[in-house]
């Protein structure tokens, strides 16, 4: 189980922990922050891009593959659904949009190509976006 915990600091600061590492997420000056740290959004691609650069290497070490590099990049967007070609008929709105670009160097025969294809949408930070996550909420007041 993974677990962190947050406390905003002043203005948009947001200090973050893990109770091993601690990181700063802010907001970009524009929206009233300091811009001393990634938005919430970036982080949230950052977790998905780590995730997707270990789960090729992971694949690769296990398959005895050569893996020179890897490198993945996201980007996030809302979209009105009515633009979204990939979208159900019920979804009404804006939605969010998350665009990938997954370079993989390697030396790899066209199966192993398309395999590490498959393999770069198969990490489990991106299956639970693409699937979805139950919440369960609380607040508490002093």
């Amino acid at each position: 189980m993974s677990h962190v915990s947050a406390e905003l600091n002043s203005g948009m600061e947001v200090s973050i922990t893990n109770g091993r590492h601690t990181w700063t997420a802010d907001e970009p000056a524009s929206a009233g922050g300091t811009d001393l740290g990634p938005n919430p959004y970036e982080l949230l691609l950052s977790a998905l891009a780590a995730c997707t650069c270990v789960t090729i290497a992971m694949y690769c070490r296990h398959k005895g593959m050569t893996l020179r590099s890897v490198k993945a990049s996201f980007k996030f967007s809302n979209i009105h659904a009515d633009d979204c070609e990939h979208c159900d008929d019920d979804a009404s709105g804006f939605i969010g949009h998350i665009t990938s670009d997954v370079h993989i160097s390697g030396d790899f025969d066209e199966k192993q190509k398309k395999r590490l294809a498959q393999i770069a949408t198969r990490c489990p930070v991106h299956k639970t976006l693409a699937s979805g996550v139950a919440f369960k909420d609380q607040a508490s007041f002093d």
